[in-house]
């Protein structure tokens, strides 16, 4: 048995880290799987959460008004360190490239607790674009044990860092994972009545397909630092 901490707190890592987190609650022989969420993002956390049924076992509500990178890491390190003191995990699960991710893998590393990096690799070779994504997950890659890889090229970034090979699992992505199972998920009444009012229909499975009958619909969501 070993106990897995996973650690998120925006809408893309709570997003991505659903499937892992499902998967890992299949085996409750093999794993005991404690969930801590920083809450970075608050909001678009929860509505996630939500979504898949996920309940944090630690929340460290860490978002403020305003709130700057250097704010955001020093709040994660501070309330990530009586978590790990109580539970002492095996294993440290961080997703992807926010501050959140930094700062639990230095974290993590401090407390002497194994890292997987899930979504390893993605690299820019820019340390100013994205920013400050590009530095976050530099420093989660230096703390990881383990690097779950989404694609091919991520694999051979992290072994032209000096990653071993046989550290480095190309896994592909898990937001896939993520949308074949919200695609299960029928909507809500409020989501219905949305989708009837912009003419796309009112649920799901409607046509031949397993698609919604009549038009189809995508939305896109975008929000980057840069554009406040």
């Amino acid at each position: 048995m070993q106990t897995v901490l996973c650690v998120f707190g925006t809408r893309p890592e709570a997003i991505k880290m659903a499937p892992v987190i499902r998967e890992l609650r299949r085996r409750p022989d093999r794993f005991r799987c404690r969930v801590c969420v920083t809450a970075q993002h608050r909001d678009m956390l929860d509505q996630v959460m939500r979504l898949f049924g996920i309940e944090a076992d630690y929340d460290l509500d860490v978002m403020a008004s305003g709130q700057t990178p250097t704010q955001v890491a020093a709040a994660v390190l501070a309330g990530l360190e009586p978590v790990l003191q109580r539970e002492r995990p095996d294993w440290v699960l961080v997703q992807g490239d926010t501050t959140t991710v930094a700062a639990a893998a230095l974290a993590a590393y401090y407390a002497r607790a194994r890292v997987g990096h899930v979504e390893a690799g993605l690299r820019s070779h820019d340390k100013w674009q994205p920013f400050p994504e590009e530095i976050n997950r530099r420093i989660a890659g230096v703390a990881a044990d383990l690097h779950f890889a989404p694609t091919e090229q991520s694999r051979r970034n992290l072994l032209a860092e000096g990653v071993p090979d046989d550290a480095v699992h190309v896994t592909g992505n898990t937001v896939i994972d993520a949308l074949h199972w919200s695609a299960t998920i029928p909507p809500d009444e409020a989501t219905r009545a949305l989708l009837a009012e912009v003419g796309v229909g009112g649920g799901v499975g409607e046509g031949a397909d397993g698609a919604p009958a009549g038009p189809r619909l995508i939305l896109l969501t975008a929000h980057r630092r840069e554009s406040f």
